[in-house]
């Protein structure tokens, strides 16, 4: 039997927070891949210092991905399991073409500016709807990708 769940949010608005949790965790399963990639693949004068930054982010990525997942439970409904399903609810998008180390990074910076605007709407609709909870976990995310973007857009200043 199903429990029924009594967090003191209506299911409508665990639904609109559940909806924006799930974007997010599409957007961070096509960032997580591409940077996997990225640190599969990366030539040129800065191997080692990219190869290392890619790792380190792709890293903090899987973390965030369980947490979102977990955090869509936490509010009774479904977190998407699929890549047919997040790659239907990810606004990113693929590299499908062999980038320079330089491109890469460019790419990467764009993706957690992308992430970063997209957090900033979802924030807005947790405290909509009441849910301080979510709120400040996609806050502490939010601030993660900032400084991951930062890091990015500093090599590419070089």
């Amino acid at each position: 039997m199903k429990e029924k769940l009594n967090i003191g949010l209506p299911e409508k608005a665990r639904e609109a927070v559940a909806a924006v949790l799930a974007r997010l965790l599409a957007d961070e399963h096509v960032l997580y891949i591409k940077t996997r990639g990225f640190h599969w693949n990366i030539t040129g004068r800065a191997f080692g210092t990219l190869h290392k930054l890619f790792e380190e982010q792709y890293d903090a990525l899987a973390e965030s991905i369980d947490e979102i997942a977990e955090r869509i439970r936490q509010l009774g409904m479904p977190a998407p399991g699929s890549m047919k399903a997040l790659l239907k609810l990810a606004a990113l998008k693929e590299n499908e073409a062999a980038l320079g180390e330089w491109e890469m990074v460019a790419a990467l910076r764009d993706d957690h500016e992308a992430v970063i605007r997209s957090l900033r709407a979802g924030i807005a609709v947790a405290a909509k709807n009441g849910d301080d909870g979510n709120n400040d976990f996609l806050v502490g995310l939010l601030e993660q990708h900032e400084k991951a973007a930062w890091f990015l857009r500093a090599h590419l200043e070089g």
